[in-house]
């Protein structure tokens, strides 16, 4: 009996329990099921597409994450809707018609159908560069995915469906259809599908929320390289101008025209190249004969501008750094044919009492701009973290690190260790005008240095050290002022000293009367002891005020005098001879003498 009660007790709990998980399983789906209705139902279609690809790969460019997403999801929605494809031995295909439009998943359907074709074409996209065979299956992927992109434009002109979602499915239609022209080289047909995709988006963005417009404009952002590339194609020469514009401006390309873009400016500026022979720098005329070093130097101007017109910190930072990887690049290629021509250009210098050749002389010419971006580029942080040190405008509550004086430290010393290293360069020891120069501009930056130095000490008051300090920025700040006379254009983009000045003049008096004032305070004990010394103490005015020492402390007082007998060592006692010898015989012996009747 006990083992059929066990095993009728086992029993129950597994029905129990499967009842249960499948009742957790029931509900979440609902769940799920009402998020989905609620979702296809009350935003747009670029909206749940774009948070889909951000949440499931695509921040990182994984597409494969990012298609299996959209396959998971379609077997959920073809699960909670009823909507089987046959089962694992057969295969029964279904459409969805405009008579079961009553429930919005299934426009989410076909949407996640045309997603999956993309992401999968994206991906074999990724891997053509290797496999070249791919290419064909991702056409086909993508002209897949216009497939189901026509049907969600199809059902979307069903009364069902409101104005937004059918102009949002048309745009969707055309994106997808310029992208699949674009990959054929049909440039005509998808400039016109990116053109009617841009116009539906910019009248979205004009007439919903701030909230909403922000999207729809930046998939408009995201079209204008390619329309801007078709039309290059089409026969535009203008629109090459502006497509650079708009790589610099943004520091680089992402998506389709990446690659075509690249190419693109590169066999232009190789073209450009063809025709470039020599550079002059610094009044002596070299030939520049490595393609790679030609490129870079017709792009050098473009890359100044872009810099130069950078709208925010964050792009300068990365045109910054394309350029210096450019430089690296260019210098690469100049120390690969400097090896062979080691012996060759030794012998040059013997001949030539100094001079460097033309390939090393080009050599210090590229590593002059490599070093002159670096400590542009080192500047243009300092003044960023300068706007934040002085006007202080993080906070604690941000989360983030606040600037210190010490950030500003290290920026300049790497300044000045590439201002040392122009310096060196072959070709220009005997340059006088070009040694002034630097040497004028490394004053400049040890007067900043020594600032912000002074300004940490400050921060930890050390007033006696930090005004020694100032003291050497006002010195260096007077030596380039007077030394400055015929070299002011070449000192015009550095920092004005002359501001410097005043503001050191300023954290001077600011700094005695903080140290006057840490004095001050420094000041501790009962009001009593301090009378006669200034001392700003709030605690005067509180409930409990130090006026006196209280208990008082323990004070020394006289003891009692010690009274010594001094005389005693200068007087002269009597003889006690008899008395003494009286005494002995008295002892003993006369005790003796007494017992047996002996008398002296």
């Amino acid at each position: 009996m006990e083992v059929m009660e066990s095993q009728a007790s086992a029993v129950c709990h597994g029905v129990l329990a499967g009842m249960c998980n499948k009742t957790g399983n029931m509900l979440e789906k609902s769940v799920e099921n009402k998020k989905q209705l609620v979702e296809a139902g009350s935003r747009g279609i670029l909206q749940i597409v774009k948070e889909s690809q951000q949440q499931h790969g695509l921040r990182h460019g994984d597409f494969q994450r990012y298609r299996g997403y959209c396959s998971r999801r379609l077997r959920r929605l073809r699960k909670t809707l009823n909507f089987k494809m046959g089962n694992r031995h057969k295969f029964t295909g279904k459409k969805v018609t405009e008579e079961i439009l009553s429930d919005n998943r299934y426009l989410l359907l076909i949407l996640m159908d045309a997603e999956r074709a993309w992401s999968y074409a994206m991906q074999l996209k990724q891997e053509a560069n290797t496999e070249p065979r791919k290419r064909f299956h991702l056409l086909s992927r993508l002209r897949k995915a216009v497939k189901h992109a026509e049907e969600l434009e199809r059902l979307c002109e069903s009364n069902r469906v409101d104005a937004k979602t059918k102009l949002e499915a048309q745009a969707y239609m055309a994106y997808l259809t310029g992208m699949l022209r674009f990959e054929h080289q049909e440039w005509k047909a998808a400039m016109e599908a990116f053109n009617k995709c841009k116009t539906i988006y910019e009248k979205l963005a004009n007439a919903f929320t701030e909230e909403q417009a922000v999207l729809y404009n930046q998939r408009v952002e995201e079209i204008s390289p390619n329309i801007r590339y078709c039309a290059y194609n089409i026969g535009d020469q203008s629109a090459m101008n502006e497509l650079m514009q708009m790589r610099l401006r943004s520091g680089g390309t992402e998506g389709l025209l990446a690659e075509k873009l690249e190419a693109l400016i590169t066999q232009t500026r190789a073209k450009q190249a063809a025709t470039m022979s020599e550079v002059e720098w610094r009044g002596r005329t070299v030939p520049v004969k490595i393609d790679k070093v030609r490129i870079f130097l017709l792009g050098l101007a473009d890359n100044e501008a872009a810099i130069a017109q950078a709208e925010n910190e964050e792009t300068k930072e990365r045109l910054f750094e394309s350029l210096l990887s450019e430089c690296r690049d260019a210098i690469q290629a100049v120390r690969e044919e400097l090896k062979p021509d080691q012996k060759q250009r030794e012998h040059s210098l013997e001949n030539d009492s100094g001079k460097v050749s033309n390939i090393q002389y080009l050599h210090s010419y590229l590593t002059y701009i490599k070093l002159s971006t670096a400590i542009r580029r080192n500047e243009s942080m300092a003044k960023s973290l300068q706007k934040a040190l002085l006007q202080q405008q993080r906070s604690e509550e941000d989360g983030k690190r606040t600037p210190r004086p010490q950030d500003l430290i290290r920026l300049y010393d790497i300044i000045l260790q590439n201002l040392v290293e122009l310096t060196q360069l072959p070709g220009l020891e005997e340059d006088k005008n070009f040694q002034k120069e630097t040497g004028l501009k490394t004053l400049v930056y040890k007067a900043y240095r020594c600032f912000f130095i002074a300004q940490s000490y400050v921060l930890v008051k050390k007033w006696s050290e930090a005004l020694v300090l100032y003291e050497r920025v006002l010195k260096y700040a007077r030596e380039v002022r007077s030394g400055a006379g015929a070299y002011m254009n070449s000192l015009k983009e550095l920092p004005d000293v002359q501001d410097l000045i005043t503001q050191v003049n300023a954290e001077k008096y600011s700094l005695q009367a903080s140290a006057i004032l840490g004095e001050l305070h420094n000041h501790t004990g009962p009001l009593s002891e301090r009378f006669e010394t200034f001392c700003l103490d709030p605690s005067l005015v509180s409930k409990q005020v130090s006026l006196v020492h209280f208990p008082p402390g323990f004070q020394p007082i006289p003891c009692k005098p010690l009274f010594f007998d001094l005389a005693l060592n200068h007087v002269a006692f009597p003889p006690l001879e008899d008395k003494v010898e009286q005494k002995a015989k008295s002892g003993l012996t006369g005790y003796i003498k007494g017992i047996f009747g002996f008398k002296s």
